[in-house]
């Protein structure tokens, strides 16, 4: 049960959210701290802020995950049981200037020559970035410099990893597939034959509110469409020796989802460290402990995908295409290992 509430008032100071005028109890609701106090930053529509909440002295604190960005205007609304909804707006005031030391670390996929279907690029931050407004400093040119309209879908839900740091731009998968309206009324995003260079703004802000060290452009040229999954069978396992904790060298015949590659391929009873090499056409494993002489089996999930999004026995089917609401069952295909 909540204390009598008998006035409120939301406080916001030193990038900091505190409910005062209340006994706040010890305990959270069933529902979390986030039922009672949300925060939201940009437009309307948005998911509040992450966070961490606590009780001090009596007041509830709410604590962002990442720092609020100079100019930026925040909503808080806090609502106890039975009393009225209190809401606040605060704009985050300016604090002294920082430095410009965050850049764009890599692009994946991050071959030179990429297919005409390709449907996603990952773009990684050395540095926590801000949420919201992001496809405002994405740009994709043609060779002659002229901008490619609208190729990326553009959704209101940002695909960002729990850092901040690994952006998921994903191309509109109506111009990949002929026959379908947006490709039909606008083209293909990308063309066979062409070349292109992808932007990324040096105005986009990270989590302190300072933006790029520099611009970052990224090259590449278009092959054709590829729709061949990828078939693990296909693939060249180089084993380790027995007693060592050398790599196990998993060669692919075409560039694989850099992403999915962390996770999508595990050795049976084992813990290492995963890395990516060569285009993304080299996955190696080096295991916490040495090989053992036994037979080793490398389960691959079907959800692995290369970079056209065709799954592991599966090509891409873009009329059923739900990245945000769809979970994609997954399966495992197993490949056998014995050391050396």
């Amino acid at each position: 049960m909540f204390a009598l509430l008998f006035w409120a008032a939301i406080q916001f100071q030193g990038g900091v959210f505190r409910v005062s005028g209340w006994d706040a109890p010890a305990e959270a609701p069933a529902a979390g701290w986030q039922s009672v106090l949300s925060v939201y930053a940009g437009a309307s529509g948005v998911p509040p802020l992450l966070g961490q909440y606590s009780v001090e002295a009596g007041e509830l604190v709410f604590r962002p995950r990442f720092p609020l960005s100079p100019g930026m205007h925040v909503r808080a609304v806090f609502q106890a049981p039975g009393a009225a909804e209190i809401e606040e707006s605060f704009d985050v005031p300016a604090g002294p200037a920082v430095q410009a030391t965050t850049r764009v670390a890599q692009v994946y996929p991050s071959a030179s020559v990429l297919p005409a279907n390709t449907l996603k690029f990952y773009i990684y931050f050395s540095a926590p970035m801000q949420r919201g407004d992001s496809w405002t400093h994405l740009r994709l040119l043609r060779e002659d410099g002229t901008r490619v309209e609208y190729p990326f879908l553009e959704l209101d839900q940002e695909l960002w990893d729990r850092d901040n740091r690994r952006f998921t731009v994903l191309f509109d998968p109506g111009r990949i597939k002929r026959g379908l309206a947006s490709r039909e009324e606008a083209g293909p995003a990308l063309e066979p034959g062409h070349t292109y260079t992808f932007v990324v703004d040096r105005a986009w802000r990270d989590g302190r509110g300072a933006p790029l060290a520099q611009e970052y452009r990224k090259t590449f040229r278009v092959a054709a469409d590829d729709r061949t999954p990828p078939d693990p069978r296909r693939w060249r396992i180089t084993p380790p020796r027995a007693g060592t904790r050398d790599p196990l060298v998993l060669t692919f015949p075409k560039p694989l989802d850099y992403a999915l590659l962390q996770h999508e391929i595990e050795i049976g009873g084992m813990r290492g460290e995963v890395s990516v090499a060569r285009e993304e056409k080299e996955w190696r494993f080096i295991p916490d402990t040495p090989w053992s002489s036994h037979e080793y089996r490398i389960a691959v999930r079907t959800t692995l995908e290369d970079i056209a999004g065709n799954h592991v026995n599966r090509p891409f089917d873009v009329d059923t295409f739900d990245p945000i609401t769809t979970s994609v069952a997954s399966e495992v295909m197993t490949l056998k290992m014995r050391p050396r």
